[in-house]
């Protein structure tokens, strides 16, 4: 037997797996020496645009869009870092819009954690409104025939600014980017329309793609009607330091850091596997179950049709407790009518796509939740209890024979497993 070390919240969880168990970790990639050396540096040679402080007036209006709490973003460092660089902007143009997309609103003191008390204390900073129709206003309509709101604030601003990092996503290719505008801050009807059942369905709206990625084209498409004059994007490691920075146009300066992360985050595997163990790279990826999809979906991309997913995340804000993930989850008694239920033409709520997309991992394997939420909540989710993980492994063992093939994914999502044709 040997020791695996698996991410769950705030610290990590030690279970002991059979030596022949295969350990799926991207490679470990050391952070910059100097962080806000290479930040600066990206602000001043950008790729695709001139240096950020010769696009911005003094007396520009500044939105800068940053990624809620549910992301590892480390704005605490990208936002003050460039309100320095324009330092011949006064404070009071500046305003952080925190895209939330359909989440709930972060808490002062979480936002405080998120940006800095400085930061908090002296900048405008508001929490996006995906609901509210005063703030949002009509930009346009996309290919898709998706009506498109922002954010108004946002859209009113002189000079606008994007903050994110990238990662493989389950729909939309890669994170970071145009997704920090779609869905960060676009309303509740551009969003049901972005993760339509159809959309979220098809095989190209995955891992690691981007061509012929419906969710990554619309994303962009969005994203361009009012598009940011500026983005600064940065790649994380497992120990969420920054790795590369990536700055400049919104489309071209993203597409380099997707190559960047496909190269380190995408890892072959020889074979599907019986059981697989995943995490959702603990916090703050696994606050809650929404989330922890993410992982699990990961994990999906090597498990055998009837395998079985062991998913290990906290869920310390539950399902969470806002929105209709959960409600979802129990209009249907099995994964197959859901599915079936939510494509069905006439069907629309808001978080359909990520119980749709939980729905299509269930329909592939059995999945196993070790987290905090007790057993009813697990089981309305059609999901099975996992009280201790080794015990669990051990029956699912039983089950698949002494031969079963096991795979671990200690930091879920922050690796892409796929099998190697």
């Amino acid at each position: 037997m040997k020791k695996v070390q698996l991410a769950y919240g705030k610290g990590s969880i030690s279970i002991e797996v059979p030596d022949k168990a295969v350990i799926v970790e991207p490679p470990h990639i050391e952070s910059l020496a100097d962080e806000k050396g290479a930040v600066v540096q990206a602000l001043r040679h950008p790729t695709g645009t001139p240096p950020l402080k010769e696009m911005v007036k003094a007396s520009d209006t500044v939105a800068i869009v940053i990624s809620d709490i549910t992301r590892p973003t480390p704005n605490h460092k990208l936002v003050p870092w460039l309100i320095e660089e324009l330092s011949h902007v006064p404070k009071e143009n500046f305003v952080v819009i925190n895209g939330l997309g359909s989440h709930r609103h972060n808490t002062r003191e979480e936002l405080i954690s998120m940006l800095g008390q400085e930061v908090v204390d002296t900048i405008r900073v508001i929490n996006h409104e995906a609901f509210d129709d005063k703030e949002l206003v009509h930009v346009g309509r996309n290919s898709y025939g998706s009506e498109v709101y922002l954010n108004k604030t946002y859209v009113e601003a002189d000079f606008r600014i994007v903050t994110g990092f990238i990662e493989p996503h389950f729909f939309a290719g890669f994170s970071g980017g145009p997704k920090g505008i779609n869905p960060g801050i676009v309303g509740i009807k551009t969003i049901q329309d972005f993760h339509n059942a159809e959309m979220i369905g098809n095989p190209k709206s995955t891992w690691g793609v981007i061509e012929g990625n419906g969710v990554q084209d619309a994303a962009t498409q969005n994203c361009l009607m009012a598009k940011p004059q500026f983005m600064l994007n940065v790649t994380l490691n497992g120990d969420k330091e920054i790795t590369n920075v990536f700055a400049g146009d919104v489309i071209q300066a993203h597409r380099v850091g997707c190559e960047f992360v496909k190269h380190h985050a995408m890892v072959a595997v020889d074979h599907s596997f019986d059981i697989v163990i995943t995490t959702n790279a603990g916090y703050p990826l696994d606050q809650n179950l929404y989330q922890t999809v993410k992982g699990m979906s990961a994990g999906a991309q090597i498990v055998k049709e009837g395998g079985s997913i062991i998913s290990v995340a906290e869920c310390s804000d539950g399902l969470p407790s806002h929105g209709n993930f959960g409600p979802i989850l129990k209009m249907r008694n099995t994964p197959q009518a859901l599915l079936d239920m939510i494509n069905e033409p006439s069907f629309s709520m808001f978080d359909q796509w990520e119980a749709q997309a939980l729905a299509m991992i269930q329909v592939k394997a059995d999945c196993y939740l070790y987290s905090t939420l007790d057993k009813e909540t697990v089981a309305d989710c059609m999901l099975q209890s996992a009280t201790n993980i080794e015990q669990t492994l051990a029956t699912l063992i039983d089950k698949y024979g002494p031969d079963a093939s096991i795979a671990v994914l200690p930091l879920g999502p922050l690796v892409v497993p796929y099998v190697a044709k």
